[in-house]
């Protein structure tokens, strides 16, 4: 897990670093506790037991354990974006499927491959395949992000990030 104090002495990636087929760098996650997933229960208030009570979700619902919420999952993704923009980029929109569980012991790397790059208004634009596997090469959210990244010596991303016309419907 990134620490706040890394976040703020972070480097800022810059559009003019990466290509296209570039791996940019994981997040890793884990291994989960069931006090890990309980809390975002807590959290959010989702008090469904299949989320806390492991004898529950075991022998009643036929799991294979407690569950990881996709709520959780999906505040995930969003975050690995914000981190790998910060601090002067901009997560701009995220996509995926939910398509494996997660329980305790799972550990999970957040993963991003950029697909392409182009320029608007003077901003740079990065697409992305994204998602988040499982320890065992299980892929449990699959999608596609764009994030806006600073062009070195070009504009600044404004704040708050409002896209171009032209890419709005896109």
């Amino acid at each position: 897990m990134t620490t706040a104090q890394e976040l703020r002495e972070k480097q800022q990636l810059y559009f003019d670093d990466v290509a296209v087929g570039q791996q940019l760098p994981p997040l890793v996650i884990g291994p989960l506790t069931p006090t890990h997933l309980f809390r975002w229960s807590a959290a959010i208030e989702n008090w469904h037991r299949i989320h806390y009570d492991q004898s529950f979700a075991i022998y009643h619902e036929g799991l294979p354990n407690i569950l990881g919420q996709g709520s959780w999952k999906q505040s995930i993704l969003p975050r690995y974006l914000k981190d790998l923009c910060l601090p002067d980029g901009w997560p701009w929109k995220v996509s995926f499927q939910h398509r494996a569980m997660i329980v305790p012991g799972d550990t999970l790397t957040v993963w991003s491959t950029v697909t392409r790059k182009y320029e608007a208004e003077g901003l740079g634009f990065v697409d992305l395949d994204v998602g988040m596997r499982l320890q065992y090469d299980t892929e449990t959210c699959p999608g596609k992000a764009t994030i806006v990244l600073p062009i070195r010596n070009g504009r600044a991303i404004p704040y708050p990030f409002v896209p171009p016309k032209e890419l709005v419907s896109q």
